[in-house]
């Protein structure tokens, strides 16, 4: 009896064994258990490590918001951009690792060609090319021609706790039709088109380490709620963005735009049906939509050659109008003025004239409207002050809550006016001091509209990132060390044969987030981190309000107006109800005096608590609303005396009225008072 069972349990053996080296080909390792839905069944060897232990956080906290971080302005296929060898090493590689992370041909042997790192740094641009396994040089924090978005370090953002990622699709067709190196062409749309079927590539390449489709942790989301729920997963919402200098062909050639209205609209119509869900209308330079935000140093002159070549204009300036301002203009010469025909220099500019006089155009606005009617966000960054003043004049009028600010581009004063309106703002990845110093400048706002924050790493873009605090730092981080919500523990990164250490590498790439995330606790204290916690939540509040706003009714449209003048002219008519026309090109014009009003009779008496006025040139500097329910007795409920034009958006407590009069007594002009539109709303 017992020889038999010892047999028996011999042959058992022996095919558990044969079974077990079977399913070790066949299948996936027993590191790969059920449970641990994170770890990849089937990840490449060799490949850049994780370093990070423990589960992702799932669910919501207890008042039901997701958790977790935002990068809210990421590049992670600019490698594809600007002809494909501006920056070198790819994302990911279906040939592994060290294919995907080496250097374009023309650095090697020594760097001496990397053109593009001595433009905008100065320098020889210098360096041992070898990416993987050494990565000697690279990638580095200051470095602008290197992968820094590698997707096992994206990962590794991920397991460090960020939830939300904007993929902004990045090009620059003046850049990439001077830079000597490339391998493709320089239209700006072909290139966009190609980052955003690159994103879903490598949306498969990891959903296939997971098994199959859907399974993997890298989900490219359409909506808020489908946000929600991959975040609520505990996995990464990757939102597609757009930042590039000259969308749908809007460019501008001495002044003049070299697109229409059609080509606008079937631009976003294209660009929504990639997923696209977010966009800046205007990047580096002026064009036919809007003025820039100047940049700085020997990059702003290169910047500033680049728009004289493409355009045949350089940046102008002007004094500014209120405490917003742009850009310093950078001076510093760069290696770009060459490119300049012979006898063309750049212009030298008053200090004291600091803003673009450039603002939103006719199509600009136009192509915000269009944002608006496809419930899209838009990003005001590198828009100048004068453009991003006439946005948010729109969106408040509109009570439209899409508004981002993602890296630190727009000027700060704008901020309150961001939050009133329910929108998001991120800073750049400055260095965990002058980030945590930046931060507490908008704190009291946040806490007052109840907000999380986030950053804009701008990684595989035009900047540098956080430098080495240095090994003797004081507070420097200390590795390993817990993630924020207390349940991974996060070391040292190591790719091949370099390790990474925040302290002496500072953030040389995107997997070291987490690490730089723990310098600004340590530095800027716990604060600041928690504000960056809520980031996620935030950013979905602001897609899920502009998802679901709706353009209120205007009670005055096409009721009887009356004025207490109107301007004669033989050829047209600027009759009082031509600003309740619904037509925005027509207007009403009163006589050339101060003393003057308009009103308008709404039928049956209504709750009014908004009214906006669209100006022609001859506006109103002091002027007040009042309202009336019988058309004899007025209530002052609103009024200015420092009015500037364009689109003001008189709000006040809601108030019963049927007649509306906008009652002018100081012009901003020596003409009249003339109103393209009034709109009058319950809220």
């Amino acid at each position: 009896m017992a020889g038999r069972t010892y047999r028996r349990r011999k042959n058992i053996t022996i095919t558990s064994l044969l079974l077990l080296v079977l399913a070790t080909i066949l299948g996936p390792t027993p590191s790969s258990a059920a449970t641990d839905w994170w770890t990849p069944t089937a990840r490449p060897t060799p490949d850049a490590q994780i370093n990070v232990t423990g589960a992702p956080f799932t669910g919501t906290n207890s008042a039901g918001e997701v958790k977790g971080f935002i990068d809210a302005h990421n590049h992670l296929f600019s490698n594809e951009a600007f002809g494909g060898r501006l920056i070198c090493g790819k994302v990911f590689s279906e040939a592994g690792v060290a294919d995907a992370l080496k250097d374009c041909p023309e650095h090697y042997p020594d760097g001496s060609l990397a053109l593009f790192d001595y433009i905008t740094h100065g320098g020889d641009g210098k360096h041992d090319p070898t990416g993987w396994p050494t990565f000697k040089d690279w990638p580095a924090y200051d470095s602008m021609t290197h992968q820094a978005d590698y997707y096992a370090w994206v990962e590794r953002a991920w397991r460090g706790g960020q939830r939300v990622l904007v993929n902004d699709l990045v090009t620059n067709g003046m850049i990439c039709s001077v830079y000597p190196f490339k391998d493709r062409s320089c239209d700006e749309m072909t290139s966009i088109r190609l980052q955003a079927r690159m994103t879903y590539d490598l949306q498969a390449f990891i959903d296939k380490m997971y098994g199959g489709t859907g399974k993997g942790w890298f989900r490219i989301v359409t909506d808020s709620a489908q946000a929600r729920q991959v975040i609520e997963q505990g996995k990464l919402a990757v939102v597609l963005g757009v930042e590039t200098s000259e969308p749908f062909g809007c460019k501008q050639i001495l002044d003049i735009g070299q697109c229409s209205k059609a080509d606008i609209d079937k631009g976003l119509d294209e660009l929504y049906g990639l997923g696209v869900r977010s966009m800046f209308l205007c990047h580096k330079f002026d064009n036919a939509l809007c003025g820039v935000r100047f940049d700085e140093g020997g990059l702003g002159t290169a910047i500033n050659v680049g728009q004289f070549l493409s355009t045949g204009t350089f940046w102008k300036t002007e004094t500014c109008k209120g405490p917003q301002h742009d850009n310093p203009i950078g001076t510093a010469t760069s290696a770009a003025e060459d490119d300049l025909p012979a006898g063309t220099e750049v212009p030298e500019y008053d200090k004291a004239a600091q803003c673009n006089v450039r603002g939103l155009t006719d199509l600009g606005e136009y192509a915000v409207r269009g944002m608006m009617k496809r419930k899209m966000m838009l990003e005001v960054d590198h828009m100048s002050v004068k453009a991003t003043g006439q946005v948010l004049d729109i969106f408040e009028a509109a009570n439209y809550p899409g508004v981002l600010s993602s890296h630190s581009w727009m000027d700060l004063n704008w901020t309150e006016r961001v939050y009133s309106l329910g929108g998001f703002v991120a800073q750049y990845m400055h260095g965990s001091e002058g980030f945590a110093a930046e931060a507490k400048r908008t704190d009291a706002l946040r806490e007052k509209y109840d907000v999380g924050y986030g950053y804009g790493t701008d990684f595989n873009g035009i900047g540098d990132h956080p430098a080495p605090r240095g090994a003797d730092a004081a507070n420097k981080v200390t590795y390993p060390f817990k993630s924020v919500d207390g349940g991974s523990v996060i070391d040292k990164q190591t790719s091949g044969q370099r390790t990474f250490d925040l302290n002496t590498d500072g953030a040389a790439h995107v997997g070291m987030i987490p690490d730089w995330i723990e310098d600004i606790r340590l530095v800027g204290g716990q604060g600041v981190v928690d504000d960056l916690f809520r980031g996620a939540e935030s950013y979905l509040d602001t897609w899920g309000a502009a998802e679901q706003h709706q353009a209120s009714v205007d009670l005055a449209n096409g009721k009887t107006a009356t004025a207490s003048s109107s301007e004669s002219n033989p050829f047209t008519s600027y009759q009082p109800g031509r600003a309740v026309d619904g037509d925005d090109s027509s207007r009403w014009a009163s006589d050339w005096s101060d003393d003057q009003w308009w009103q308008v009779d709404l039928g049956s008496t209504n709750r009014v608590s908004k009214v906006t006025l669209d100006w022609e040139r001859a506006y109103g500097k002091s002027y007040r609303i009042e309202l009336s329910t019988d058309g004899a007795n007025w209530q002052t409920v609103w009024s200015t005396t420092s009015g500037d034009g364009g689109l003001d958006t008189a709000k006040f407590t809601g108030t019963p009225a049927r007649y509306v009069r906008v009652h002018g007594l100081g012009r901003g002009t020596d003409w009249g008072y003339s109103l393209n539109e009034v709109g009058v709303h319950s809220g």
